[in-house]
């Protein structure tokens, strides 16, 4: 028997990425469960933040677009508390691999800190269960369509390997939306990658955050740059743990 899946996103329920992924674990025969935010919550990273009072979560039951078999739920949270429930049997048994995704929009560089799709993954890791954290980078014009399919295809790809892993362990994959996607490549993450945060102060009381895209030579071999020559870009990440080059020393 293949193993228990937990797909989740932070996109919410309704992403067309969301069905995608869980359609690549269905068809390699997994168990799959999709429980995900009803709303969306990007940007959240691992935090456990439920939307009702006293710790409870409105859990809702609904049915993916064509995979009518499959068990799914909108959550009430956000992905990092969603992937804690179930790695406490709230869904069922415990997963053995967390598939977070598939994003729209990169995660890239030292930024994966605040994204909710690889938060999601690494409160998998934390909790035991082997991780994938898949986005679709896709330029910042928001009139164009993602092909979810670009990165459906390596998610099939990448998936079988996913099994052999060691428990904890997570991979945070990012798939570029051109024409023609080159082989995947490991990288290192990156200081920033293109698209960086921007900071506007409008006026007393009010801050704008947005995105901005910015020039300049991205680091060679790392994902940022690797994904904007087209590659698929796959990144093995560590956890929380102990920083030994401190630890053992004089104490501040």
């Amino acid at each position: 028997m293949g193993p228990r899946v937990l797909v989740t996103n932070d996109d919410g329920i309704d992403s067309p990425g969301l069905v995608a992924l869980a359609r690549c674990a269905v068809d390699l025969g997994w168990h799959t469960v999709v429980a995900a935010p009803a709303t969306e919550s990007s940007g959240t990273s691992a935090g456990l933040t439920a939307a009702k009072d006293h710790r409870q979560v409105a859990v809702e039951r609904r049915t993916l677009p064509g995979l009518p078999d499959v068990e799914a739920y909108a959550v009430a949270a956000h992905p990092g508390l969603i992937v804690l429930v179930a790695c406490h049997d709230g869904f069922g048994g415990r997963p053995d691999i967390v598939l977070s995704g598939i994003n729209r929009g990169g995660n890239v560089g030292r930024a994966v800190l605040h994204s909710g799709t690889v938060g999601a993954a690494l409160t998998g890791a934390v909790n035991g269960a082997r991780a994938v954290a898949i986005s679709l980078d896709l330029p910042l014009d928001p009139d164009l369509d993602p092909t979810w399919e670009r990165a459906a295809r390596v998610a099939r790809e990448l998936l079988p390997s996913v099994v052999d892993l060691e428990p904890g362990a997570l991979l945070n994959v990012n798939v570029p939306d051109v024409p023609e996607v080159k082989p995947a490549r490991w990288a290192r993450l990156a200081t920033y990658g293109r698209v960086q945060h921007k900071v506007t102060q409008l006026g007393e009381g009010s801050i704008e955050v947005g995105n901005v895209e910015v020039d300049g030579e991205l680091e060679p071999g790392t994902d940022a740059a690797l994904l904007e020559e087209g590659y698929v870009t796959v990144t093995a990440l560590r956890s929380v743990h102990e920083d030994d080059t401190l630890m053992g020393g004089a104490l501040p």
